[in-house]
């Protein structure tokens, strides 16, 4: 059966505050706004989601404090930055100009500047540009500081009930189809939680090859708008969210994540037990001695010695018999 929150609307515009008790200024004591900042470091910054109530006093004193910020789309950031007043300078890294400009943010550091790093919603780096220039200053022997905050593959996975002790982000799959078939191949026999990112335009594509490709039993919960005034979250089969998708329950507005149930044990398991008589019978084929498979079993497999011996002498039995006929 599939499910649907909607949380109690606050407020349609993501570049505001959603909450009564901010107020436009944010500006932080001088202390504050340099407590947390050492110069010659970079700051890994995340930010809201969506809803600006969950910037933390210690991102907006960072952003405050350094002396260079760094973000996707300037035109983005400017207003999450003038909402909290912060009037540092801005310039762009994004996937196109990344490796330019890591030099350049080198050269900023080695001179003692501080330079913070933010992306267009959430934690820089994941599924978003970073990850190149984080480690290039690694490299360089330059300190990297993240501060911690929104992330929606997190958010939205604390929010799914589906398996959280064991999960793969896989973030955006290929855009074409050929590729995203391959890589969803590849995923299919994990035994854990798979995450995704999706953006509107391609989530009926990417459901529908998710359904196609793991099978339309699997359990998986879609949510959409995370943090935002239109939140919503869809669980049930990978068929019955198709058919949400289908049936316009689920709208194809707004950003994406899609959780999926990893695959059960119990064809591991079986695909186990036909390894393990392979191996049985290879050992036996060279007249290795029982208690010598014995052991090889119970080193390679989770068998106890009495349970791998006994299973030993019962495939030689058989194999006897076989011998026999």
């Amino acid at each position: 059966m599939i499910t649907e929150h909607t949380p109690v609307e606050s407020s349609g515009d993501s570049t505001r505050a959603e909450c009564d008790d901010l107020t436009c200024d944010q500006t932080l004591d001088p202390p504050l706004a340099t407590r947390w900042v050492v110069p010659g470091v970079l700051y890994i910054v995340a930010t809201p989601m969506g809803n600006l109530a969950d910037m933390s006093a210690r991102a907006i004193a960072v952003l405050q404090g350094v002396d260079v910020i760094a973000c996707e789309d300037t035109r983005h950031a400017r207003k999450l930055l003038d909402h909290f007043a912060i009037r540092n300078r801005v310039v762009a890294l994004h996937e196109h100009n990344e490796a330019g400009r890591a030099t350049q943010i080198a050269v900023w550091l080695s001179e003692g500047q501080a330079v913070a790093l933010i992306s267009d919603a959430g934690t820089p780096a994941i599924s978003d540009p970073g990850s190149l220039l984080v480690r290039r200053l690694a490299e360089l022997g330059h300190t990297v500081s993240p501060i911690p905050g929104a992330c929606a593959a997190i958010t939205a996975l604390s929010a799914s009930g589906l398996d959280s002790t064991h999960f793969w982000f896989e973030g955006f799959l290929p855009a074409k189809a050929q590729g995203r078939e391959a890589r969803l191949h590849a995923l299919a026999n994990l035994p854990a939680t798979l995450i995704f990112y999706e953006a509107p335009h391609r989530i009926a594509a990417m459901l529908h090859a998710v359904c196609a490709e793991l099978g339309g039993e699997r359990q998986a919960v879609v949510g959409r708008e995370i943090t935002k005034r239109f939140e919503s979250f869809i669980r049930g089969t990978l068929t019955q969210v198709c058919a949400a998708l289908d049936d316009h329950s689920l709208p194809e507005r707004g950003e994406f994540v899609v959780m999926v149930a990893g695959r059960e044990p119990t064809a591991p398991a079986a695909e186990e037990g036909i390894a393990v008589a392979r191996l049985m019978d290879a050992l036996i084929a060279e007249q290795a001695p029982a208690s010598m498979i014995a052991r090889v079993l119970t080193q390679l497999t989770p068998l106890k010695r009495n349970e791998a011996y006994a299973l030993v002498q019962t495939r030689l039995s058989g194999a006897d018999q076989a011998d026999a006929l």
